[in-house]
């Protein structure tokens, strides 16, 4: 007896409806274009480069006189080698606002304004030619650096998240750059400075 043949079950595809096409496609991510120039959060970042760009722009005229100021001369080429980087620094922004197509624009840093002005205070309330003013010079030159390493790791974190990825290698280079000095400061500090500063 033959067995009668089965017709294959046909499978049909689910609706969709023009509701939930519509759902699908909205917020989805736009992949590393980097395209959020509208965006409130752009702005933000926008308006955060500013302000370290006058923080640098600020401490590369600053940096001279700290060095002037130095008793070591390890702590003065440190002073020096950093005005340099300083300037790096600087270009390395207006190449950030290039990419992002805005202009380079210095905007008060309240921030670095205050910690330059209690470098100066260092230097008015020290004696000239002592380790006590080096080591207060350290600890001004070291807070400038941790409030730029805190900057720059946060505007490179901003700059991940909004897919700018050539920004993030500039931004990371500056930061890798601050890291550097600030060790290079702890360095002189714990190798001479401060011991001689508390028998002075």
């Amino acid at each position: 007896m033959a067995t009668p043949s089965k017709t294959p079950a046909v499978k049909t595809a689910p609706k969709t409806t023009a509701k939930s096409t519509a759902k699908s496609s909205v917020n989805k991510p736009t992949g590393n274009t980097g395209k959020m120039e509208d965006s409130e959060f752009h702005e933000f970042f926008v308006d955060e480069l500013k302000d370290i760009y006058w923080a640098e722009k600020h401490l590369v005229k600053a940096l001279p006189k700290m060095k002037k100021a130095a008793t070591s001369p390890e702590l003065a080429e440190a002073f020096d080698k950093h005005t340099l980087e300083t300037q790096t620094h600087i270009e390395t922004l207006e190449e950030v606002f290039a990419l992002l197509d805005e202009k380079p624009v210095a905007k008060k840093c309240d921030a670095m304004a205050g910690l330059l002005e209690e470098a100066d205070s260092i230097i008015s309330d020290t004696k000239a030619g002592t380790l006590v003013r080096d080591a207060g010079l350290i600890l001004a030159a070291q807070k400038v650096e941790h409030y730029e390493i805190a900057t720059y790791g946060t505007l490179k974190t901003f700059a991940e998240n909004m897919g700018h990825t050539d920004v993030v290698d500039l931004l990371q280079q500056t930061l890798d750059n601050e890291k550097s000095t600030d060790e290079a400061l702890t360095q002189i500090a714990e190798s001479f400075v401060n011991e001689q500063a508390a028998a002075e």
